[in-house]
């Protein structure tokens, strides 16, 4: 019998944008090279337009009212999900990863192992969350006062430039762990992985438009979302001091809140809570407790 596969054709992958849940290719019909670390020519990837990053923002409006109103256990277990996806894609990210850094397999391994704990990480934080940044408040008169936190709403998201797929889930993780939906800006140099981990999102349990994923030209697409009047927060992780400066400028005409640039030497140490309460906001409730007997206790 011969051997037929030395005539094969290789079936080259086609990688897309992720808005809405679905895959489609960017608005302009535009495409961008991205290499390796050595220069080798990898994949074309869609390079967004604004109109893409405003399709993007009405995607995870519209997904925000079912996300953020879900349990926050129901939100740990979708991320979960997503952990055990990427756990079964492991190889291929292995491959990405070290493409994308210009690293050796066994290093490139050892990033996407720590990708998916940090996955299972913010999983486990989404019904925890609450009991350390809300409860009760003492306050002088009969009265039950809670504090609660909330999603802030829509956020954009500027991944890392170097950090191409750890980088990434660290700072789009908490954004929706906390009931927020997210348009993210994929690392400029190196957008595969995110590019690929769109296809985990939607093969797994996160509702479509929840997770957005541009690639494209960061300045180019960060621009218009930072400007968006239906955006509400936004992170600037993987701007440089120029193009952060600009964006938060822009982001003060609708009062966004701004997490600025924040150096981080070691993805792999444990990044703490300060992204998972960036995109909260505190919702305060007060309540008559009334009066007990004639003693006038309360309780």
């Amino acid at each position: 019998m011969s051997d037929r596969s030395s005539d094969r054709l290789s079936v080259f992958k086609t990688y897309k944008l992720y808005v809405g849940g679905k895959f489609p290719r960017s608005e302009s019909g535009r495409v961008y090279e991205v290499t390796d670390s050595k220069g080798n020519w990898l994949a074309n990837a869609p390079q967004s337009s604004r109109k893409d990053a405003r399709d993007a923002v009405v995607a995870a409006r519209k997904a925000f009212g079912g996300w953020a109103g879900a349990t926050a256990y129901n939100r740990g277990q979708v991320l979960y999900r997503v952990a055990e996806m990427l756990e079964g894609r492991r190889d291929q990210f292995v491959r990405e990863v070290a493409d994308a850094e210009g690293m050796g397999k066994s290093k490139a391994a050892a990033v996407v192992d720590a990708t998916i704990d940090r996955w299972v990480w913010y999983a486990g934080w989404t019904d925890k969350i609450a009991q350390v940044v809300g409860g009760g408040n003492p306050v002088a008169g009969p009265f039950f006062n809670l504090s609660s936190p909330e999603p802030t709403g829509v956020v954009a998201v500027v991944a890392p430039q170097e950090s191409s797929f750890l980088g990434l889930v660290s700072v789009v993780a908490p954004v929706i762990a906390t009931g927020n939906t997210a348009v993210v800006v994929a690392s400029e140099k190196a957008p595969l992985p995110a590019l690929s981990l769109a296809e985990v999102l939607a093969t797994s349990d996160v509702p479509g438009g929840v997770v957005n994923v541009l690639s494209g030209r960061t300045a180019e697409i960060a621009a218009p979302l930072a400007a968006h009047q239906d955006v509400n927060a936004i992170d600037l992780a993987g701007a440089d001091e120029v193009l952060a400066k600009e964006l938060e400028i822009s982001a003060a005409d609708n009062l966004k809140r701004v997490l600025r640039p924040q150096p981080v030497d070691d993805w792999t140490a444990t990044p703490g809570l300060d992204r998972l309460t960036a995109f909260l906001e505190t919702k305060t409730v007060w309540h008559p407790t009334g009066s007990l007997g004639a003693s006038g206790s309360s309780y």
